[in-house]
C-alpha cells in the first residue's frame, strides 16, 4: 500500500501519493470535509436545498457540487491562456479515468467524489459531460438554433441532473427525460440571468436566429442596449423556459420522498429568478438577479412538507436501464 501524506494550507488539503501507482486515500472524511466547506461557500442558491437531504446524500451533493464548481473554475480561470486551460481539463478528464496525466497531486475534491460514484452508481460519463460542455465555452461557440443550445445545456446541466436523481433515489426509466428537461430549465435561467457578464466575456449563448426573429442586433446585444425587441426577445426566452419547466415536473412522484424535497426546493428557487426576471426583464443588464436569504429560507421550509409517494427503490443506474 502506498503512503500518503496530508498537507493543509487553509482550506486546501493535498493528498499525494508517494509513488505513482493506484491512488489509496486513507481519510476520506478530509475530502468531504473539504466538498461541504466549498459547497457552503459557494453554492448559494443550492446550499439550502442540501439541507433537506439525510447526511449520507447530503456529503454526496457537496461532492457533486465541488467536482462541478471545479470545472467551472478550471474553464474560467481568467489567469490562463485557453490552451492551459484545456490542458487542465483534459488532466482531470484523466483522472476521473483514473489514468492521471503525470501529476501525483490529487485533488482533494476527487476523493470524495470518486466515493460518491462509487457508492451511487453514477456512470462518469455523466463527469465527462460537464467537460465536453465547458469546452464548447472555450472554444467561444455561439449558437445558431436552439437545438444546438439545447445540446450544449444537456451537457453541463441535464446531465447533473441525472447524477443528482442517483444520489436522491428514483424509479423507473421514465425519469430521464423529465430529468432532461429540468436541466435544460435550469440552464436557460441561468443564461438569461448571466447575459451581462457572458457578453462582457464575449458569451453569447442566445441562439442566433431568435435574435433575428426579433430584429434584436448582435451590436444591441453586446452594448447591453435595452428596448422593446429586446423586451420581445427575453419574454420569448422566459416562455420557453417555462415549458421546460411543466415539462420536468413530470419527475417530482419518480424520486424518492428526500428527492422530491430537494427537487421541489431547487425547481422553487429557480422558478423565482426566473419570475424576477419575467417582471423586469431589463434588470438583467443592470444588476445580478439574486433571492434574498429569506426568500430561500421560506423555499426550503416549504420543501420539507412535500407530500409522500408510493415507495420508490434505491438509486440504481439498471432501474433507468430497465
Amino acid at each position: 500500500m502506498e503512503e500518503i501524506h496530508v498537507a493543509r494550507s487553509g482550506l486546501a488539503k493535498e493528498l499525494i501519493v508517494s509513488n505513482g501507482g493506484r491512488i489509496i486515500v486513507s481519510d476520506l472524511n478530509n475530502s468531504y470535509c473539504f466538498c461541504q466547506q466549498l459547497a457552503r461557500r459557494s453554492a448559494s442558491n443550492f446550499y439550502f436545498s442540501f439541507m433537506l437531504l439525510p447526511r449520507e446524500k447530503r456529503r454526496a451533493m457537496c461532492a457533486l457540487y465541488a467536482y462541478l464548481r471545479h470545472v467551472d473554475d478550471l474553464a474560467d480561470d481568467d489567469g490562463r491562456d485557453v490552451a492551459t486551460r484545456r490542458a487542465a481539463l483534459e488532466e482531470l478528464r484523466g483522472a476521473l479515468d483514473e489514468q492521471p496525466a503525470g501529476s501525483n497531486i490529487i485533488n482533494p475534491i476527487l476523493p470524495a467524489l470518486a466515493d460518491t460514484v462509487a457508492r451511487y452508481r453514477i456512470p462518469v460519463e455523466y463527469l465527462t459531460a460537464v467537460i465536453d460542455g465547458v469546452e464548447m465555452d472555450l472554444s467561444g461557440q455561439q449558437y445558431e438554433t436552439f437545438e444546438e443550445l439545447e445540446q450544449y445545456c444537456e451537457r453541463v446541466a441535464s446531465v447533473v441532473g441525472l447524477a443528482c436523481i442517483h444520489i436522491w433515489g428514483f424509479h423507473g426509466s421514465a425519469v430521464l427525460e423529465p430529468a432532461r428537461r429540468c436541466g435544460v430549465a435550469f440552464q436557460l435561467t441561468n443564461i438569461l440571468r448571466d447575459l451581462k457578464d457572458d457578453v462582457r466575456q464575449g458569451r453569447v449563448y442566445l441562439p442566433q436566429e431568435d435574435l433575428r426573429r426579433f430584429g434584436y442586433r448582435l451590436e444591441e446585444l453586446r452594448r447591453c442596449e435595452i428596448n422593446s425587441k429586446f423586451v420581445e426577445l427575453m419574454r420569448f426566452e422566459i416562455d420557453r423556459a417555462e415549458r421546460f419547466y411543466g415539462a420536468a415536473a413530470e419527475l417530482e412522484p419518480l424520486l424518492a420522498r428526500d428527492g422530491r424535497r430537494v427537487f421541489c426546493a431547487m425547481t422553487a428557487t429557480y422558478r423565482a429568478v426566473l419570475a424576477k426576471i419575467k417582471r423586469q426583464p431589463e434588470e438583467v443588464f443592470r444588476r445580478r438577479i439574486r433571492l434574498r436569504w429569506w426568500e430561500k429560507t421560506r423555499i426550503a421550509a416549504g420543501a420539507m412538507f412535500v407530500r409522500s409517494a408510493p415507495a420508490v427503490v434505491d438509486s440504481k443506474w439498471e432501474t433507468a436501464r430497465s
